[in-house]
Formats: C-alpha cells, sequence, structure tokens
C-alpha cells in the first residue's frame, strides 16, 4: 500500500472516522516498514521436500502478532471467509514457485507460511515483516479487506523472496525495483492461478481491493502506470511509466512505491512482446536476475536491467527474440543499457 494514498486520504478527508484510520495506518505501516528493514535473513541450504506448512492466526482487531490460531496446515475451511482467503493464497503462491521455478517456499527451504488477519482496527494495508504475513480488513469506505486480491499475497511475500535473495535496499531505485519485483511476480502468480496469457491478464495490483464508489481499478498497473485510480480523496495514481517522468523526492524512501512504476513497465513491454505466459520466459529471466547472485544490493534500473539482459543471454542466447524484447523494453522505459 503506497503511503501516499494514506497521507492524501488523512489530508483530505471531511469523514473524522476515514483520516483517524488512515494515520492509524500509516503509523503503524511506518513502524512495521522499519521491523522489516531491520529484520536479517540468512538465505538457508535449499530443499526440495515441496511440502507447504501453513498457519493462519487471527489478531481479532488488535495489534499484537501472530494472534489466536484459527487454521493450520490440511485443516478445514473456518466459514470466516478472510481466514479461509489467506489460507487459500498462502498455497497459490507456495505452488506457484514451486511449479514455475522449483522454488521450496519463500526461503527456498521450506520456510513455513504464516499469516495474521484482522490486524488492528479498520487497518488499511497488508505488509510483511520479514518473518510472515499481516493483513488489515481496510476502513469498508474506500478499502475493503486485503486478503481479497491474490496478487497483495503475492506481492508481499515476494518481499520475502527478495529478502533471501538479492536483498534489495528499500530505498531510492534499489527499493523502487524491490516493490517492482513484488509487483511483476504477484501479477505472475494471479495470471498462473487464472490460467492467463501475457494478452488476456488485466496487469493489475490490488484490483477488487477499492471499494464501490471510488474512482479506480487497483492501487497500480504495470501495464500503464499512472491509471490505476483518480479520485477525489485518494489523489490521481502518481507512478511515471517512463524515466522522463522519474520522480526525485525524499518522500517514501526515494519513491520506492512511484518509481516501480518504470521497471513494472519494463516488465510488462517484455513479457508482452514475448508472448504466451509471462511467468515462463519474462518471469523466468526476472527470476534469474534476482536469484543469480549477480547484482548488487543497492542496484540501480541501469545495473538491473543490464542484468536482465545478461539473465536472458544465458538462458536464451544473446540473438534471441527473448533478449531483444527484454532490450527493447528497457529501452521502451528510456533506461539505458
Amino acid at each position: 500500500m503506497p503511503p501516499h494514498m494514506l497521507e492524501r486520504v488523512a489530508e483530505v478527508t471531511d469523514d473524522p472516522a476515514l483520516a483517524d484510520s488512515a494515520r492509524r495506518s500509516l503509523a503503524l505501516s511506518s513502524v512495521q516498514r522499519e521491523a522489516r528493514l531491520a529484520f536479517s535473513a540468512t538465505p538457508p541450504a535449499p530443499s526440495e521436500d515441496f511440502v507447504p506448512d501453513r498457519t493462519v492466526y487471527d489478531a481479532e482487531n488488535e495489534e499484537t502478532l501472530p494472534g489466536e490460531k484459527a487454521r493450520g496446515e490440511g485443516e478445514p475451511a473456518t466459514g470466516d471467509k478472510i481466514v479461509d482467503q489467506a489460507y487459500d493464497w498462502l498455497g497459490v503462491t507456495f505452488d506457484f514457485f514451486e511449479a514455475a521455478y522449483r522454488r521450496n517456499s519463500i526461503d527456498g527451504a521450506g520456510l513455513p507460511l504464516i499469516s495474521t488477519v484482522h490486524y488492528g482496527r479498520a487497518y488499511e494495508n497488508a505488509f510483511w515483516d520479514g518473518e510472515q504475513m499481516v493483513y488489515g480488513d481496510g476502513d469498508g469506505t474506500l478499502f475493503l479487506a486485503f486478503t481479497g486480491p491474490l496478487d497483495v499475497t503475492g506481492h508481499e511475500l515476494v518481499h520475502g523472496v527478495t529478502q533471501y535473495t538479492a536483498d534489495l535496499v528499500y530505498r531510492d531505485q534499489s527499493g523502487a525495483l524491490n516493490e517492482s519485483v513484488s509487483d511483476v511476480f504477484g501479477s505472475c502468480v494471479k495470471q498462473w492461478h487464472l490460467g492467463q496469457t501475457a494478452d488476456q491478464a488485466d496487469w493489475l495490483i490490488g484490483q477488487g481491493l477499492l471499494a464501490e464508489g471510488v474512482n479506480g481499478v487497483a492501487l497500480r498497473s504495470l501495464k500503464e502506470p499512472g491509471t490505476a485510480y483518480d479520485d477525489p480523496r485518494l489523489g490521481k495514481d502518481p507512478q511515471p511509466g517512463h524515466m522522463d517522468d522519474y520522480v526525485d523526492t525524499t518522500s517514501d524512501n526515494g519513491g520506492v512505491h512511484i518509481n516501480s512504476g518504470i521497471p513494472n513497465r519494463a516488465f510488462y513491454l517484455a513479457a508482452a512482446a514475448i508472448g504466451g505466459n509471462s511467468w515462463e520466459k519474462a518471469g523466468r529471466i526476472w527470476y534469474a536476475t534476482l536469484t543469480g547472485g549477480e547484482i548488487s544490493s543497492t542496484v540501480d534500473f541501469a545495473g538491473f536491467a543490464a542484468a536482465t539482459v545478461s539473465a536472458s543471454t544465458r538462458l536464451y542466447g544473446g540473438d534471441a527474440a527473448e533478449t531483444r524484447a527484454v532490450r527493447e523494453a528497457w529501452s521502451g522505459v528510456g533506461v539505458p543499457l
């Protein structure tokens, strides 16, 4: 959840309850984000024992983690839609990484997947805290429950994958890449689950999260950054899709949720040009870049772009259509190679 959306709500709404929810969500998110950044994860030895281990807890609208156990691995549905969505989406994301990249959970070694739902009171976010997933229920007026969109779960869990691989520093361009990688694979998880090819997908993150009456379709669009919403209470989606519109700011750790639109669109352009299923070739190139150990934790857009070309060359050849598509995608968003 980009902080600029909640900042806008807190500033312009004439509804005291919405303003309070936005301010509390911002404060909680800031604390949790700092905790995640301080979390140190050492990649364990990979394991091929692909057995999911899911547990969902209920915070019962408190702010204590993990909360009361609500559902464990293999247990039947609880009847609480929020609990059961969180459980299902953990499983889909686990299955995606196994099927697409032979990755065993978030850390590659079968890390147990833990989620807490009903976190806080009208909490307007979801996050990965370095060890587990946490979901708010939303305020019901602007934002619905954050367990709803599969790609939100995928996005946050991929912060964990990044943590255990490239460990991209959460500031400036490396931070925007950290956010973008989560959007890329969050979208791939959803497309895989729905059986959609690149040309069939909506390329939206958070579709279905905005409540009725909000003028918008999602939180972000990889296909057309800057078009996901335009609402008096939320403002207009500020994401650029080209380096010509790069936003220099000290807010949001150097605009990590804003400038991620540029590498997001690069991935969309590559996947669309390659065609077929986005996770099979474009996704494999990005995954090889993230996990290959060749990029630094402070890599910028140009360095990441060069690494994707290198990864594609290793996978498909320097003159292959896939590699040309990757080169042209970065050129299309103004990132030099």
